[in-house]
């Protein structure tokens, strides 16, 4: 790495001071850390196959979600949005847009599985690419699914992607192709908080913040819609299948009787010439890609080469990881077994060892970026809390970012003695700590659950409600309260323990949760060391930024 450190010089003719720069290498320190000798042994076996095969299973739904959602709107729906509409897919968008076509989506299963029924990937995807080497969130609207209509869940996915955006500083690529709110769904929409306006602070907020924002009208910007390309810091739009307007050709009829085309009420050429509310104008959608590409060049960024000869792989295979998975929490083998299989080199530099064992902590690196990691390796104990508390607080002073894996007990133990009563209340204690640690740390946290995410244990490794910068599940996982078959303690009689643990059954599901985007997405295990390179390499990114802060108006179009 090539770091540049000021000098000040003195101009010999005018005497002026001026601002010299010198390259300074450096390089990191070197990773001395023990290698994990975790080889699975023949008294695992009954375990890991029981588990492998509920992974396998879990797999099969996993790839049945995801051919489902790749469908979108259904094969009518794709043919009128491309040879009626002239139009490509979202898809085909996304793969001109980035660099060798490739991206890594978020919560495709958002959207699955709701009560007004099931909305393919939420009506939009979206997720992180690089353009020209740079990581930029997209939020791309998918037109094949209603039209491009807006349900609850719609607004909730893009207001998580600008949260993204938001959390680690990445520039916000809009694609927009929406017919505005689902009317009947209004109340769920419009009017609160985290609702649909917020798209719009959140625009505001990210350009005060010097997050670039390049909008993309590539179909209909209707209603609310029609905002986000006007509040984005450039606008590229294409001609004819592109429109910005708040009340269409129809709405216009309706008020004054006078029928006008969409292109000559809120056309690119209208636009571009007349009210100039986009900066780029686009013959056909390929010149707007290269044209947006061109934008994200722009950009004051200074990437490092990179290199990723010399990453040392783990010492055991990923694929192992699917019998690792548990299948429940008496299936849970010891999680150094899965460390061995995520970090360079299977090296882990364990902290505190010998205490606390419930809890595994130690240092390692992932794709050559320095991690903490923080495993569930059993019941969140006292001394487990406390160590968790003391190894968080040690990442943040040291600024190296936190991993959780998450397997949290099935449901909290009951209090059925006096010297239970205590054992608990200082566990409680413990865990509050560990709590606050969590939540103050500033440090970019990632969260992978891997079995149970349960009851308040849940919150302590860094859940969904303590804000890491991105929680993933494997499909295995489960998210409620208690898990299936532990409800006993909670409800009055036999009829009503076999009501809840049937809908616990149903509603922890990794894809229930997933549906209702309570995390980033569900992850195959073996995915789960390309998805946290991934992940570190994009937090880190904010670090190349050399805009320089000062005090300014926000950014305003005319």
């Amino acid at each position: 790495l090539i770091f540049y450190s000021p000098l000040w010089n003195v101009d010999p003719c005018t005497h002026r001071p001026y601002l010299m720069s010198t390259s300074v290498h450096r390089r990191r320190l070197p990773s001395a850390f023990p290698v994990l000798d975790e080889a699975l042994q023949p008294i695992h076996n009954d375990v890991f196959e029981a588990n492998l095969r509920n992974s396998q299973a879990c797999q099969e739904r996993y790839i049945e979600y995801m051919e489902k959602v790749k469908k979108g709107g259904g094969e009518n729906a794709v043919k009128r949005h491309t040879q009626r509409n002239k139009k490509m897919l979202v898809t085909d968008r996304l793969r001109m847009l980035f660099d060798d076509g490739y991206y890594f989506e978020l919560s495709p299963f958002a959207g699955m599985g709701l009560p007004y029924g099931d909305i393919p990937s939420a009506g939009c995807l979206t997720g992180i690419g690089k353009i020209n080497g740079l990581w930029c969130v997209f939020i791309a609207n998918d037109a094949t699914v209603s039209g491009g209509t807006a349900y609850p869940i719609t607004v909730k996915k893009q207001l998580r992607a600008q949260d993204v955006a938001i959390q680690n500083r990445l520039p916000c690529v809009y694609l927009v192709d929406s017919g505005g709110a689902f009317l009947p769904l209004q109340s769920e929409i419009f009017p609160d908080k985290n609702q649909g306006g917020r798209t719009f602070y959140n625009e505001a907020i990210m350009s005060a913040m010097k997050i670039p924002q390049v909008s993309v009208v590539c179909g209909s910007c209707t209603a609310g819609g029609a905002y986000i390309p006007t509040m984005a810091e450039e606008t590229v739009m294409v001609h004819r299948i592109g429109t910005i307007f708040l009340g269409g050709p129809p709405l216009v009829k309706a008020a004054t009787g006078e029928e006008v085309s969409p292109e000559n009420l809120g056309g690119a050429t209208l636009h571009a010439e007349v009210s100039g509310c986009v900066d780029h104008f686009a013959s056909v959608e390929k010149e707007a890609y290269e044209t947006t590409r061109n934008i994200i060049s722009t950009l004051n960024f200074e990437l490092p080469e990179e290199d990723e000869a010399g990453v040392e792989e783990p010492l055991h295979s990923v694929e192992e990881l699917m019998g690792l998975a548990p299948r429940d929490y008496e299936h849970s083998l010891e999680v150094k077994l899965i460390l061995s299989r995520l970090t360079d080199g299977s090296k882990f530099q364990e902290f505190k060892a010998r205490y606390g064992t419930t809890l595994v902590t130690g240092f390692a690196r992932i794709s050559r970026h320095q991690v903490g990691i923080v495993a569930s390796n059993g019941a969140l104990t006292h001394n487990a809390s406390l160590k968790g508390s003391h190894f968080v607080q040690l990442c943040d002073q040291r600024d190296i970012p936190l991993i959780f894996l998450q397997n949290t007990v099935p449901m909290p133990e009951l209090t059925l003695s006096q010297n239970q009563a205590e054992t608990n209340a200082n566990r409680l204690k413990a865990q509050g700590s560990m709590m606050s640690a969590v939540a103050c740390a500033s440090v970019p946290k990632i969260t992978i659950v891997i079995g149970g995410c349960h009851g308040a244990e849940s919150y302590a490794m860094c859940g969904r409600s303590f804000d890491p910068n991105f929680l993933f599940l494997w499909p295995n996982a489960r998210v409620s309260l208690v898990a299936p078959g532990h409800s006993a303690a909670l409800a009055q009689d036999e009829e009503d323990v076999e009501k809840i643990n049937k809908r616990l059954e149903k509603e922890s599901s990794a894809f229930f949760s997933s549906g209702r985007l309570w995390d980033d997405g569900v992850i195959l295990p073996q995915d789960t060391r390309k998805v946290l390179s991934d992940c570190l390499k994009i937090i880190k990114q904010q670090e190349y930024q050399l805009s320089k802060e000062k005090i300014r108006t926000p950014l305003l179009r005319m």
